[in-house]
């Protein structure tokens, strides 16, 4: 039995870590033009961040299913890393209470 080792080059793997780092750009370029008042209404910045948030959902569980079977190990770590990002762009929203 031969082991594939997983490769970044994957959708499922490097999309939804891209995703996390473009909701934390947003946030932190918001925070760098506007700063961290709270605006009156959700704008476009906060609808992307929830839609690359939630969009990476179906790419996550398809790893999952796909590969935690095969590749414990590594498919472990793959998605650690994907909650590790997850939990990046996430953080200064629950910090800042947006």
């Amino acid at each position: 039995m031969t082991t594939r080792t997983l490769s970044v080059k994957q959708p499922s793997i490097f999309l939804p870590v891209a995703m996390s780092l473009v909701a934390l750009a947003l946030v932190l370029g918001r925070i760098a033009f506007v700063g961290v008042a709270r605006a009156a209404d959700e704008g476009a910045i906060a609808h992307t961040w929830q839609l690359l948030i939630a969009g990476q959902i179906p790419f996550i569980v398809y790893f999952a299913v796909k590969y935690l079977q095969q590749q414990p190990k590594q498919a472990l770590l793959v998605l650690a890393l994907q909650v590790m990002a997850i939990l990046a762009a996430c953080a200064p929203v629950f910090l800042l209470h947006w």
